[in-house]
């Protein structure tokens, strides 16, 4: 990816007021002397949108269809759009976490109902997937896939949770990769179902250098294929506005071996987005859908909407929602969104208005 614009890093921290449109000339261009041959102008590179949205479980209290049609026409409107699901499509197995509060699973139906709210891409790099156990793990990936949505991050065995997932549009090549920090979904192995995992504080040890150095060498890899790569790691601890030093660690090697975007999930809470040279680095947009009601900052977040021209991020905005009672999330004007973005400017690596 090519370095941000100006305005693309204005818009990126300020969160507003920058266009990528070329700005209008003050007077008319002369007419070329008659000796001149003209020539075309220089085609401008492809604009292309990208939005991705936080954690999403559609099980338990949720109702998939009712949960994703507030949004469904914003988020079908971008050229991509991309999430982290958090429910297995089937239960072939005992559930592997609390059956009642910490084993989550949707119908496959749902696949039908992401497709029509625009999704084309999921992550399944998370600590829930695994929750029926190998069997239903697998399947979930087969059914996902047979809907029409590609996935990355788990998968049957090693090889295919490595697989990244490769989106092109207007003839540029997104590519996904994510990985689990937070254990409980088994780690895929040779041959064995599970995540892409890194162990690393706070809830899987100390950093395993082996495990991220394998996630590097994906990103390098799979920088040489596409034009923009995108990372999305579940990582962090729950319930707080504040990253873990250990995600800034991880995420300047993420950026180093290639990465444009890195987007977290797990904290259930916004956090704070940086710059780490000409790559954005969004720490965790919170919950999208889920059914966790019992305080504020679990039902509210942020859309990520990403304007890139060609390879290169021109514009980035973070549009803030709340989940109602439904658990459907609905946009929020700004001014009434000062509970979730005061900490995200607070978190963030520039002070933002």
């Amino acid at each position: 990816m090519r370095a941000l614009a100006a305005c693309g890093v204005v818009a990126v921290l300020l969160l507003s007021g920058c266009t990528d449109d070329e700005p209008p000339r003050s007077q008319p261009e002369p007419s070329p002397p008659p000796w001149v041959t003209e020539t075309r102008p220089a085609e401008r590179p492809p604009r292309t949108t990208l939005t991705i949205v936080g954690d999403i479980m559609l099980g338990r209290g949720v109702t998939g269809r009712t949960a994703l049609a507030p949004m469904a026409e914003r988020l079908a409107a971008a050229d991509i759009t991309v999430g982290n699901l958090e429910s297995t499509l089937a239960r072939l197995g005992p559930p592997q976490q609390d059956p009642v509060t910490d084993s989550f699973s949707a119908l496959p139906s749902v696949r039908a109902e992401l497709r029509a709210a625009g999704f084309d891409a999921l992550s399944l790099a998370n600590n829930h997937t695994g929750d029926f156990g190998d069997a239903s793990l697998v399947r979930t990936v087969d059914l996902l896939r047979a809907g029409g949505l590609a996935t990355f991050g788990a998968g049957r065995d090693l090889a295919q949770a490595r697989q990244p997932a490769v989106v092109e549009r207007h003839g540029i090549r997104f590519g996904f990769l994510g990985f689990n920090a937070i254990g409980e979904t088994p780690e895929a192995g040779p041959g064995r179902p599970g995540a892409v995992s890194v162990s690393m504080p706070p809830r899987t040890g100390p950093l395993d250098r082996a495990e991220l150095d394998r996630v590097l060498a994906d990103v390098r890899r799979l920088r040489a294929e596409v034009d923009v790569v995108v990372v999305m790691p579940h990582w962090g601890t729950q319930y707080t506005h504040r990253p873990e030093p250990v995600q800034r660690q991880v995420a300047r090697e993420l950026v180093t071996a290639g990465a444009d975007l890195v987007v977290g999930g797990h904290p259930h809470w916004v956090q704070g987005a940086e710059r780490i040279g000409d790559a954005l680095v969004v720490h965790s947009l919170g919950n999208f859908v889920f059914d966790m009601d019992f305080m504020p900052e679990t039902m509210e977040g942020l859309v990520l909407e990403a304007t890139f021209r060609g390879d290169r991020l021109a514009k980035v905005e973070f549009v803030p929602y709340r989940m109602g009672a439904d658990f459907a999330p609905r946009v929020v004007a700004r001014a009434d969104a000062a509970s979730i973005l005061r900490p995200f400017r607070s978190f963030s690596s520039a002070a933002l208005p």
